[in-house]
């Protein structure tokens, strides 16, 4: 794809295409700022169209590994990996950014088959491989997701057989953790079996892959039907779809259960996977998913119960992306703990129940439900920044435990072990 355009933009002298849609002066724009660059491609070999480079009026531009890269000139100047900019032994810039020269451009570039070569004003040379200008370039990250996963409906998990990983291989070997970690971030939800059923081995399961969250409802909690708190969980009642602690400004990355005990019937687990639902939502009214990804939303939680006295409020929309490649990262579902609305103007509001339908259809549809019965001895992890889960009505005493784990840590004991988190 890339080629075929580069080869429509040799073709048109006066005008250069971006990744962006915008489209800007090419020569005209040297010629204005004066800047004393060639007007053709350089290329790094006599008909060679691996690698070629060009200069603009503020930027560098590189065509590499079918990718056509743009460079500000103070960006390549703040990102020197030279040992007076960057500390390797702490992975750290030493380069103070705020004394680069904004108007800063090279004196000299030079490319071979494999490194850039940009000498400053200064006398200063700072070297990029070609590859590594590949990978972290603007229109190389939007071409990358920042976490691969697979999505999913009830059908396509039952299909893929995912198993759950043996609590002794998960607490001492890589191996098991490893396999774990890969399909929890593939899937959201992953299964450890063979746990003892007591709050304090499910701690120890839990720190096996980070540091555990305390919030106001403490470091690891018992949830049973005494209504202890001012909210639903507490209670036997269903629960429909929902993320967590949507009230909290960053909410819980990752949720633990683990089913202690049930004498009783009913009580399933519902698992939604939330990514899924709005891929479907994007895929048949765009206009719905970007609206809301874009609204800002209040939830809230209050409780005056007992020694427990709580204000929680968070802001954010249901649909959080990543703006460079429109990734989604973060959905905020929660019907029962969404504020009043008052941060939408009322021209707004109704095309944002109009969206919020629309995706709340594609969450209730029966295939996208997947039932788990916990119970004791298997352990359920949940991505909740993903996936949604609720529960049906039960009868009798059902006890669970759980905690929450942040997810930063979780993520880095994963590229720990070598996956991409």
């Amino acid at each position: 794809m890339w080629c075929r355009r580069l080869l429509c933009l040799l073709e048109v002298p006066g005008w250069l295409g971006g990744g962006s849609g915008h489209r800007s002066p090419w020569l005209p724009r040297d010629r204005r700022t004066g800047l004393a660059a060639a007007a053709h491609w350089h290329h790094t070999a006599p008909e060679s169209l691996k690698c070629a480079w060009q200069l603009h009026g503020d930027h560098l531009e590189l065509r590499y590994a079918n990718t056509l890269m743009r460079f500000n000139f103070v960006w390549l100047r703040d990102h020197c990996r030279s040992a007076s900019c960057y500390n390797t032994k702490t992975n750290q810039r030493s380069l103070d950014t705020a004394s680069v020269d904004l108007a800063i451009k090279p004196k000299a570039v030079r490319v071979d088959e494999t490194t850039l070569f940009l000498t400053w004003p200064d006398g200063h040379v700072t070297r990029y491989g070609l590859e590594w200008l590949v990978k972290n370039s603007y229109e190389g990250q939007k071409q990358q997701v920042m976490h691969p996963r697979m999505l999913w409906n009830a059908e396509i998990y039952r299909q893929a057989q995912v198993p759950s990983v043996d609590c002794r291989s998960f607490l001492e070997t890589d191996e098991g953790l490893k396999e774990f970690l890969q399909n929890f971030l593939l899937y959201g939800i992953a299964f450890v079996e063979n746990v003892s059923p007591t709050k304090e081995d499910t701690e120890i399961l839990a720190e096996r892959i980070s540091l555990i969250r305390e919030t106001i409802y403490g470091r690891m909690w018992y949830l049973t039907s005494d209504f202890s708190r001012g909210d639903t969980a507490y209670t036997k009642l269903a629960l429909d779809r929902h993320t967590d602690t949507t009230y909290f400004q960053e909410p819980c990355g990752i949720q633990v259960f683990h089913c202690l005990k049930h004498e009783g019937t009913g009580g399933r687990t519902l698992l939604v996977d939330g990514f899924y639902a709005a891929q479907q939502v994007l895929q048949q009214a765009p206009e719905h998913f970007e609206l809301l990804s874009k609204v800002p939303l209040k939830h809230e939680y209050m409780e005056n119960v007992g020694g427990c006295h709580n204000h929680m409020i968070g802001v954010g929309p249901v649909l959080n992306v990543y703006p460079w490649n429109n990734e989604l990262y973060l959905i905020r579902y929660n019907n029962y703990d969404r504020a009043v609305i008052n941060t939408v103007p009322y021209d707004v509001v109704h095309r944002w129940y109009a969206a919020h339908r629309t995706l709340t259809a594609e969450l209730r549809r029966p295939e996208n439900e997947l039932w788990v019965k916990l119970k004791p001895g298997k352990a359920l992890f949940v991505d909740n920044w993903r996936v949604l889960h609720g529960r049906e009505a039960f009868t009798g005493y059902r006890q669970l435990c759980g905690c929450y784990l942040t997810r930063d840590d979780v993520l880095n004991t994963a590229r720990l072990l070598g996956l991409q988190a």
